[in-house]
């Protein structure tokens, strides 16, 4: 059987599963970061743009380049109302197509486990900040379950399943990146928790929109139908509902953030 993968390629699908959560997590974010007005920002692996949208909203940003690998989640964020000012190309979290200095915030979010060597891609991430700039993520607590779906991760390793990983899930430890940001010399060093909740009207919502996530998705296309039911089957009975049949699920991130010398 073929090794499960995440792949990004469907802007829309990303926008209903995890651009939701992005947002909500991503305003608790902005609001701990409180960046003056007027800065130049780069978004690090904006994927479709859900988070980037937050910065030109609610930041009053000067300018904002988006870059992502996948053209598929680029083609989505270039429909967004935050591409009057926001701008987005094809780019390499460890090689940004970006002069040194060029920046006064640069963002990861939801990106930081998925970059192949994190600490080459925060090194990028300060080389293209100017002096004074903010250097900043989040990231799921994957490995300590704050996860969106980690109901689902959770049945299937009740099954012996393996659930399909972020190549460098173990970045989203909070002290893993406190880490990270100190030995990229970064000063002023702060870490905190991110927790959301997000409502589905039932367990069906909440099971449709789990399949457009790219991890999900990733594994259910290499199981049988069989597997895929018994697997329903457990998260479905293991999910809290209300009277009314709605779902209520907890997420939680880690953030952390920095600033470069002066």
């Amino acid at each position: 059987m073929a090794e499960p993968q995440i792949r990004f390629e469907d802007g829309a699908g990303y926008e209903r599963m995890m651009g939701t959560w992005s947002r909500l997590a991503g305003d608790i974010f902005l609001d701990w970061l409180a960046p003056r007005p007027g800065l130049r920002w780069i978004d690090i692996g904006c994927g479709n743009g859900a988070f980037t949208e937050r910065i030109v909203e609610r930041s009053a940003p000067a300018e904002v380049q988006g870059i992502d690998p996948s053209e598929a989640q680029l083609a989505f964020a270039r429909t967004r109302p935050a591409a009057r000012l926001a701008e987005f190309q094809k780019g390499d979290a460890m090689a940004l197509p970006f002069p040194a200095a060029r920046f006064d915030a640069a963002t990861m979010a939801l990106v930081l486990f998925f970059v192949p060597d994190p600490v080459k891609g925060l090194a990028e991430m300060a080389r293209v900040l100017a002096p004074g700039g903010i250097a900043a993520a989040y990231a799921w607590d994957i490995l300590d379950g704050g996860f969106p779906l980690e109901p689902i991760q959770a049945g299937m390793r009740e099954m012996g399943l393996k659930p399909v990983l972020p190549p460098s899930v173990a970045a989203s430890r909070i002290e893993a990146m406190r880490e990270l940001w100190r030995g990229a010399g970064l000063e002023a060093v702060e870490t905190r928790e991110i927790a959301v909740t997000r409502t589905f009207a039932d367990f069906e919502d909440f099971w449709s929109t789990a399949l457009l996530g790219s991890s999900i998705r990733a594994m259910v296309e290499t199981r049988t139908p069989d597997e895929v039911a018994e697997l329903k089957r457990r998260v479905n009975a293991r999910m809290p509902a209300d009277a009314a049949g709605r779902i209520t699920l907890s997420a939680r991130a880690n953030a952390v953030k920095g600033r470069m010398p002066r």
